[in-house]
């Protein structure tokens, strides 16, 4: 046996096995530690035997750090309580003293757990795996004395790699206006170098440069290997966020984003646009397809643009495009601010018909009335906007799939952070160092939002209901949380009228001290229905008045058709390939480890089935020994491989 003390690396097995020994219980736990590190779940050590005789220790228990539940809470029941922890999961060691050795040999192992694992990038957010090693430890101290960046960016920073790959898009394409700003001299030159270095270090990093006439650089765009693949999961709906084109003081920065599953924004690429022009925003759009494999979005937002409407319309013609809600609260206080004053109502009236009517008829009488109420002299900017009204008006956008989105406002954190940083008068070599350390913060928060998800499970308002039950392990928490209110407000409702003559029965539903309907139309046999609140088209969750009917109809369970991927806890579980048929890997240094998780996760599934039949373990058998021939010689002619590249570069390159 090794000495279990060791580092971990990502070649070792750390699986225990029955029968393995140990020197010390010391050896014990350090091994069990690097197997859960290793695999991805916390560990605690559970009970301990001593002899009466000698007072030394004859049984250990090492645990997963999800075995047990807790506890009855005696506390008021109205009260809030911790999200669950514990699942009651089975995955042990146990060890036992050899007296004859002195050491101690492991006679029980599970290694099935009944919970997601951690990711692997994050085992330093385990409370039984948080030990900074010693270099590190004094590279944060560095850090922080010396105030380059805080102690958990540092730690974040030290813990992940970034990596990407860069494919040839469309750089040929010219320009024949004059670019509206300039790079700086030396610029350019050093961002070729910027971006060959990160071609170098990122397998999946994607750049395109766009020039002008006199081959100048104008417009320049990149998206690394995490934005691809958050594109890849989440891409359904996209935000186009061009607002510091419009300042003259700042680096022209437009940033793609959308929602993970969590909810949290995520960016999808990013550019530097020093010209407006249709040109250049279909070049952009362009490049921005060419790097994600050609995946347009179901929907986009952009503020309100005449050259992103034309560009758009002609890359993206199957792309649903939406008008930004804030931007236009904005307009209509700068072109029709002179209808607010002397205690006017009109921009309540104007947000009414922006967000409160779902009917077209209500949303047409509301606005005809609001035009004649508030009739000024000025009102070509509002019959401008109300041409545009499919792209902003509630009861039009409710035909899109937006998951909540009105507004390209998402990166607002982001905007702050990086906005001493656009500054027109510093140097791009400094913002791009600024961007990468802001993205890199903001990425770190996600990981700790997809560890806290991994690490809880929310309480339920009613435990023993099986809707909540499930939706608690397939969502994860924040759309978990959204779907519970759904179920709050579905015990509020009403079923005012039915009509269950036919084969899609016929329901209209509204909430208690509510005077709006609903109807939903439902098929019982098939679990088919859907609301005229679109809520489950628009968002991708059943509305409470769609629950209210399955309640009625005794379906105690959401039918799988209408439990979207992309808001689940395993919303990231395919696997991404580029466009040379290779996985996509948000961090390079990770692929071994990755690989390994992977596997195990599977083969220990595998074995668990196998075992319960002697047929079933002789074909898992026979199938393992013919699988270790095959990787037996698929890494012999690696090797070989690699020792003739080696043996070819020697001769090529005689010593100096």
């Amino acid at each position: 046996m090794g000495d279990s003390s060791q580092n971990m690396n990502t070649q070792t097995d750390w699986t225990p096995q029955v029968g393995m020994e140990f020197n010390t219980l010391e050896d014990a736990w350090k091994h069990w530690e690097n197997y859960g590190k290793q695999m991805g779940f916390g560990v605690r050590k559970k009970f301990i035997n001593k002899s009466k005789r000698d007072g030394k220790v004859t049984t250990r228990g090492f645990v997963c750090s999800k075995e047990g539940a807790r506890r009855l809470d005696k506390r008021d029941l109205n009260c809030r309580h911790r999200d669950e922890t514990r699942t009651n999961c089975f995955v042990r060691m146990f060890v036992s003293l050899v007296r004859e050795t002195e050491k101690y040999k492991v006679y029980d192992f599970v290694a099935e757990h009944n919970h997601f694992l951690h990711l692997s990038e994050t085992p330093y957010m385990m409370k039984s795996h948080q030990q900074i090693p010693e270099v590190q430890a004094f590279a944060i101290n560095l850090a922080c004395a010396s105030r380059v960046t805080p102690p958990k960016a540092s730690h974040a920073s030290m813990s992940r790699e970034t990596g990407g790959r860069c494919i040839d898009l469309d750089q040929t394409n010219t320009l024949r206006t004059k670019r509206q700003r300039k790079l700086i001299y030396g610029e350019a030159g050093w961002l070729l170098k910027y971006f060959q270095e990160q071609l170098t270090k990122d397998p999946s990093f994607k750049y395109a440069i766009q020039l002008d006439s006199e081959e100048q650089i104008t417009n320049i765009f990149w998206v690394d290997a995490k934005m691809i693949t958050d594109y890849f999961y989440f891409g359904d709906v996209l935000t186009f966020d061009t607002t510091y084109g419009t300042n003259k003081d700042l680096r022209p920065l437009v940033v793609f984003t959308g929602f993970n599953h969590h909810r949290g924004v995520v960016i999808f690429g990013a550019a530097l646009l020093y010209d407006e022009t249709v040109e250049s925003y279909k070049w952009l759009f362009e490049s921005f397809l060419g790097a994600h494999e050609g995946k347009k979005p179901r929907s986009i937002f952009t503020n309100e643009d005449v050259a992103i409407e034309k560009a758009l319309t002609e890359v993206m013609p199957g792309t649903w495009h939406g008008l930004c809600t804030w931007h236009i609260l904005q307009n209509v206080i700068k072109h029709v601010g002179n209808l607010m004053k002397d205690g006017s109502f009109f921009l309540r009236d104007f947000k009414d018909c922006m967000f409160e009517y779902e009917d077209e008829t209500e949303f047409e009488n509301a606005w005809d009335k609001m035009i004649q109420t508030y009739n000024g002299e000025h009102l070509s900017w509002l019959d401008g906007i109300y041409k545009l009204k499919t792209k902003w008006a509630k009861c039009h956008v409710k035909r899109a799939f937006t998951l909540g989105v009105g507004s390209t406002q998402l990166n607002e954190s982001l905007s702050g952070d990086l906005k001493a940083y656009l500054k027109s008068d510093l140097d791009v070599v400094r913002f791009f160092e600024h961007f990468e350390r802001v993205v890199e913060q903001k990425r770190h928060k996600e990981l700790k939002t997809e560890f806290n998800a991994r690490q809880k499970l929310p309480t339920l308002s009613l435990k023993n209901s099986p809707v909540l039950k499930q939706a608690a392990q397939t969502y994860t928490p924040v759309i978990f949380k959204i779907f519970q209110d759904e179920y709050d407000y579905a015990s509020a409702a009403v079923i005012k009228y039915r009509n269950e003559s036919q084969l899609m029965h016929e329901y209209i539903v509204v909430l208690l001290n509510e005077e709006r309907e609903y109807k939903v139309l439902c098929d019982q046999k098939n679990k088919i229905i859907s609301c005229s609140c679109k809520k489950f088209e628009t968002f991708g969750i059943l509305c409470c008045h769609a629950l209210k009917v399955f309640d009625l109809l005794d379906i105690k369970m959401i039918p799988d058709m209408y439990i979207l991927k992309r808001w689940t806890r395993d919303a990231k579980s395919e696997c991404l390939l580029d466009g040379k048929i290779r996985n996509v890997e948000e961090d390079i240094n990770l692929n071994v480890t990755q690989r390994y998780r992977r596997l195990c996760t599977r083969l220990v599934r595998l074995a668990t089935e196998a075992a319960d039949t002697e047929d079933t373990y002789a074909l898992v058998a026979r199938a393992i020994e013919e699988m270790k021939k095959q990787v037996k010689d698929i890494a012999t002619k690696s090797s070989s491989a690699t020792l003739g590249d080696q043996a070819h570069m020697s001769l090529a390159e005689p010593d100096i």
